[in-house]
């Protein structure tokens, strides 16, 4: 029985290992970047004209060998085995996809793995662009609400890097990945195990600082490293298209536990669902640019929107690049994951969301593995899940108000207030 154990343990490591290599190869966000001329040339000529893109060739046939030898060891049949073959997919996707790189056939396998717009979350029926315009309504309807001034961008990226950089020491110490400026970026930041990037020209405020602490460094970097420890299963530590609406739905949901997140943050992920279906119904670069633009009014903001739809696809529209509908999807998904691992009272599996790259799918494959010594407990943990008895109280509370019906009390508060004048307070004495 135990040289059984230790044959099937061995065979475990060895898929694993080669579905690392796999994902190795498939760098997604890297080989579908612009260079910083793309939009030193767009605004060269006006915001006019379409920006040219070219993209590195892109071979998947590396990829699929690996994954090929690797399915040969897999039997779909025990939940471990379903978590190894869906790793299979999801590599050998994207290794597809990035072969497709700048035509139809990267959007083809883009809306396979991250989804679309219109396309319903499992287990829950609601799209991604309904959720968009739920929140877009949401805000509207607190239009009348006085925020005070809205938070200037003063804060340079260097400011942002030295706070964020004195943060992380503080966390996760001789692990502290390095804080570096880079000159072009597809968002703000982006996060590795070993390095946090800024980009240089983005200017933050104060809030938005503590939002890239929260977002990158307590959930990107931590599942990174966390991942990396990971000798036995180091398919832990490589993100891969499947996993990303986890990822995502964690850091955005750590910036609204933590209380970093803000109505124009919300406003923003709603407004790229909008874009990608506008992209995918035809709309090209410059469409989507200036309808960032009439949202924000700020030109390299607008710019940088629409490059995030149209990274890898096809500028002039009909195929975008559909992985920012995984923020609000990942959202939903992992808020309702916590709150029944709660309720289930399954503290254990809070700690393996954070044990590498992976989808909530994977945790009932991830509990086996934990149990016959394969998969270690998470190093890292962001602050928010480290307190459980905080935590515990904040998700008590959620699902408690997610169990009444407050429509009547909502409705008989509207009708007190309806003709309540609006109190204009002169401020603090």
């Amino acid at each position: 029985m135990t040289n059984s154990i230790e044959k099937e343990k061995a065979r475990i490591r060895k898929v694993a290992r080669l579905l690392h290599d796999g994902a190795r190869h498939v760098r997604i966000l890297r080989s579908i970047d612009w260079s910083a001329s793309v939009k030193q040339d767009f605004f060269a000529k006006n915001a006019k004209e379409l920006p040219e893109v070219n993209y590195p060739r892109v071979d998947a046939k590396p990829t699929i060998d690996i994954i090929r030898e690797a399915r040969r060891m897999i039997i779909p049949l025990s939940p471990i085995d379903q978590w190894l073959e869906r790793q299979a997919n999801s590599i050998e996707t994207g290794a597809r996809m990035l072969a497709g790189i700048g035509t139809p056939v990267f959007f083809e396998h883009s809306r396979q793995v991250y989804g679309e717009p219109t396309a319903p979350l499992r287990y829950i029926p609601v799209t991604s662009l309904e959720l968009a315009q739920n929140i877009q309504d949401v805000i509207a309807g607190l239009a009348r609400i006085d925020l005070g001034v809205a938070p200037s961008a003063h804060l340079s990226a260097e400011d942002v890097a030295r706070e964020i950089e004195q943060a992380v020491r503080l966390h996760f110490g001789e692990d502290t990945p390095k804080v570096t400026l880079v000159e072009s970026l597809s968002a703000n930041a982006l996060a590795t195990a070993d390095e946090i990037r800024i980009r240089r020209d983005a200017r933050f405020t104060d809030r938005d600082a503590v939002q890239l602490l929260n977002h990158e460094a307590y959930i990107h970097v931590a599942t990174s490293l966390n991942g990396r420890i990971q000798s036995d299963l180091p398919i832990l530590g490589a993100g891969h298209p499947s996993t990303t609406r986890t990822q995502e739905g964690l850091a955005v949901f750590a910036e609204i536990i933590s209380g970093t997140m803000e109505l124009d943050r919300l406003q923003r992920l709603a407004d790229r669902v909008f874009a990608i279906q506008m992209a995918i119904d035809g709309a090209d670069f410059l469409e989507i640019y200036h309808y960032f633009l009439e949202r924000t009014g700020n030109a390299d903001q607008s710019f940088e929107n629409a490059r995030r739809v149209f990274r890898g696809g096809v500028i002039t529209g009909g195929a975008p690049f559909t992985k920012d509908v995984v923020y609000l999807f990942g959202l939903l998904q992992v808020s309702n994951v916590i709150r029944a691992i709660f309720s289930a009272g399954r503290s254990d599996c809070l700690r393996l969301l954070f044990c590498g790259k992976l989808d909530v799918q994977d945790i009932p494959a991830l509990c086996e593995l934990a149990a016959m010594g394969l998969c270690k407990p998470s190093r890292y943990l962001p602050p928010w899940a480290s307190d459980l008895r905080s935590l515990l109280a904040s998700l008590t509370f959620s699902t408690f108000m997610n169990k009444i019906d407050t429509e009547l009390m909502t409705t008989v508060v509207q009708k007190l207030l309806e003709n309540a004048p609006i109190v204009e307070f002169s401020g603090e004495k």
